[in-house]
Parts: C-alpha cells; structure tokens; sequence
C-alpha cells in the first residue's frame, strides 16, 4: 500500500475511533457503530488498531460479532430505537421544517425496522 493511503486510511480510522469514544459519554452519540467504522478502516491500514479494537474487553465483542454474521444484540436494539423514538419527539419542538420533521423520523423508522431484523447473537 502507498504510503499516502495508509495515511489516509489511519486519518479514516482516528475520526471514526474519536467519534466513538465521544459516544461513550455523550448519550445522543452512539458508539459502537463509530467503532464499527474503525475497524473496517484500521483492516485497511492499521491492523495493530483493528486488533486492539477487536480484542476490546468491553467493545470486541460486539465488532466480532457484527464481522461474524451482521448481529445486533437485543438490547442494542432497544436502546438504538428508544433513542431515534426520543430523537423524532424532540424534533417536533424544534424550529425545523416541516418537510425535516417528516423526513428524519421516516428514516429513522427505516433504519428502525432494519435494525430489528437483523440477527441476534
């Protein structure tokens, strides 16, 4: 790999680890899909970081499981719909437009119904 994409590659994997380690502490960010999205970028040009990632005591274990068949555990599931539910309500006590009003719940009901079908582990 040329050096410059390894770079980019490692650049990739930092935002996506920083973005996940800010949802650790910040409810309305969630954190292993960030995580998710680092490892993915660390198997592409930092195999230490995925490692580290997939050998989490705390995280690892989600990362394997997603890598292994797509699977979500039940309570992930939950707590990710109960927080999009939460999101759309607060939506509508924003000034945003309408059609942002519409819009963002339909999606997040989409992501929703996706989230639910897939495997549990």
């Amino acid at each position: 790999m040329r050096p410059i994409a390894k770079l980019l590659w490692r650049v990739l994997a930092l935002v996506f680890l920083a973005l996940g380690l800010l949802g650790v502490v910040l409810p309305i960010l969630p954190t292993v899909p960030f995580l998710l999205a680092a490892a993915w970028a660390g198997s592409r040009g930092w195999p230490a970081l995925e490692q580290w990632l997939l050998e989490h005591p705390r995280y690892g274990v989600y990362i394997r499981q997603w890598r292994q068949g797509g699977a979500v555990p039940r309570r992930a599931k939950w707590a990710a719909i109960g927080m999009m539910g939460f999101s759309s309500a607060a939506l509508l006590f924003t000034p945003a437009p309408t059609f942002v009003k519409v819009g963002v719940p339909l999606v997040m009901a989409m992501v929703a119904i996706w989230l639910w079908k897939r495997p549990e582990p």
